[in-house]
């Protein structure tokens, strides 16, 4: 029996070859596994030595000759392939051990493993005779399989040979991903590429997806940076369900949008089903958290809540004497507040975790296919937006403006958002229309938005929209201006007094 070994990722190798020795194996190898064997002292024989073939072009030319695929590649069932290989005095290759280079890691040229993917993808074709192992992980199951069978039974043959597929799909969607990433697609005016590679592994299985008859799981990008849920440090609670890490992740990343709002040292997010129902930014965490806790209690029940500090006892006494949390996301628990946590909040998940990434192409399924864009950024910035009324606002109600709006640039369509003092009071969101969202709005502030700053993610079609939200008793209006009536709302917030700010820049968001 004969094993081919050619692998970046060392991990394991000198164990998993000494076991295949053992097992009465012929070890093939080359380049930098080969002299891992050398120094681990386990005997194998060089590529150069089978092929009669020395490596050329600095390395670039090692495996990809006859000798090898013709081995690794033969129908064992066919007595003209057998044949062809005894013909040219060519051996059987019954194992490929082959992993890739890094490529997402150490993006280049030289990084584009050829003979490698080569290797795999024969024998993974030719599962039905030949194993492959792409990944170290694989080496105990597949030598106690050797051990015990004397040979890998059909069905490991098979599920190796997907992972093998798998592994050199994912190499080559890295690799179109880089190209795409130079912008070498396509006329100079294009934005997205012509064709996206996704390869995508399971990381977590969930309990369930968005209800209970749903199977559902968390994947990642293959061979990408971790994300920040792949850095979470949880301390309590069951495991994290499928709309907690979708809510989790809506309510962390609108955090850290705020961070640093207006000069606030400090900023508390609590989410529930995607929309935000509590904000707040203020000079320090416990002030930021109790102003978000204020807004909505009630959807708060239940809902994420995201905080910009460290969670220490003080902080987590006063989370435990409010509604329950299904998570807390913070940068830190501090072990008195995990303990605290587990003894008043067992079912609360406390997530210590990094700061989210940069969000990627946004993708959505459709029949037939997905709709892709860009995701959605503030591009504009207070430099560039505009006054358009007569009324101007305070100085000291750009914070609340910029607060009101990044809120609801996050919130569903139709979307109104009335903050003041650092302190969102009303969010209406999801409605069809956006008189609707403003009544809404309105009604859950109560009064408490009187003096402060009213946020539309769109413009307002007509002046019912503005003088809605005219009626919670706001100062200002902010919201992206752009309709044929600009004019009649313009005047409509002149005759209620009002300061709008047009931004120019929408953000549905659906």
């Amino acid at each position: 029996m004969r094993a081919l070994i050619s692998v970046y990722d060392k991990l394991g190798l000198a164990a998993f070859a000494g076991g295949l020795v053992d097992l009465g194996f012929e070890i093939v190898s080359s380049g930098g596994t080969s002299r891992a064997l050398d120094e681990a002292g386990i005997a194998h024989r060089e590529v150069a030595e089978v092929t009669g073939a020395p490596e050329m072009l600095g390395g670039r030319v090692k495996t990809l000759h006859p000798a090898i695929h013709g081995g690794i590649l033969a129908d064992r069932s066919n007595p003209d392939h057998l044949a062809d290989l005894e013909a040219r005095g060519i051996g059987l290759v019954d194992l490929v051990v082959c992993n890739l280079y890094p490529f997402s890691s150490e993006p280049s040229i030289e990084m584009i493993d050829i003979g490698g993917p080569t290797m795999v993808r024969a024998a993974a074709k030719n599962h039905d005779h030949v194993g492959v192992v792409v990944d170290p992980a694989d080496y105990g199951g597949v030598l106690d399989e050797l051990r015990r069978e004397g040979s890998l039974g059909t069905e490991t043959r098979r599920r190796l040979a997907r992972a093998a597929f798998a592994h050199t799909a994912a190499y080559d969607a890295a690799i179109v991903t880089w190209f795409d990433d130079g912008g070498s697609w396509g006329d100079a005016g294009d934005v997205l590429p012509p064709s996206v590679h996704l390869a995508l592994e399971r990381c977590e299985t969930l309990r369930y997806g968005e209800n209970p008859h749903q199977h559902g799981a968390r994947y990642r990008r293959v061979g990408a940076a971790p994300g920040w849920l792949d850095g979470v440090v949880q301390h309590g609670g069951r495991e994290l369900s499928y709309l907690n890490l979708f809510d989790a992740d809506a309510a962390w990343r609108l955090l850290h949008e705020l961070l640093g709002l207006g000069g606030s040292a400090s900023a508390a997010v609590i989410v529930k089903h995607a929309n935000p129902c509590g904000v707040a930014v203020a000079g320090d965490i416990a002030t930021a958290y109790a102003q978000a806790f204020a807004c909505d209690p009630v959807s708060a029940f239940g809902g994420i809540v995201a905080l910009s500090d460290p969670v220490d006892l003080e902080l987590a006494e006063s989370i435990v004497a409010n509604a329950l949390a299904d998570v807390l996301v913070a940068p830190a628990i501090s072990p008195e507040a995990a303990a605290l946590f587990a003894a008043k909040r067992k079912n609360m998940r406390a997530l210590a975790a990094p700061a989210p990434g940069e969000p990627e192409l946004a993708l959505r399924q459709v029949g037939g296919g997905f709709l892709v864009q860009e995701p959605d950024r503030f591009l504009a910035s207070r430099e560039t937006w505009r006054v358009a009324t007569k009324a101007t606002p305070a100085a000291e109600q750009w914070r609340d403006i910029e607060l009101a709006w990044r809120v609801c640039a996050r919130t569903s369509s139709n979307a109104i958002v009335l903050a003041h003092d650092g302190q969102v009071f009303g969010i209406g969101c999801g409605q069809q229309n956006r008189v609707d969202a403003a009544a809404l709005a309105t009604r859950k502030a109560d009064g408490r938005a009187k003096g402060g700053v009213a946020a539309s993610d769109a413009f307002f079609p007509f002046r019912d929209g503005l003088d809605a939200v005219a009626d919670a008793g706001v100062s200002v209006v902010v919201q992206p201006g752009g309709s044929l009536r600009d004019d009649e709302v313009t005047a409509a917030a002149d005759e209620r007094g009002l300061a709008m700010v047009m931004t120019g820049e929408r953000h549905f968001r659906h």
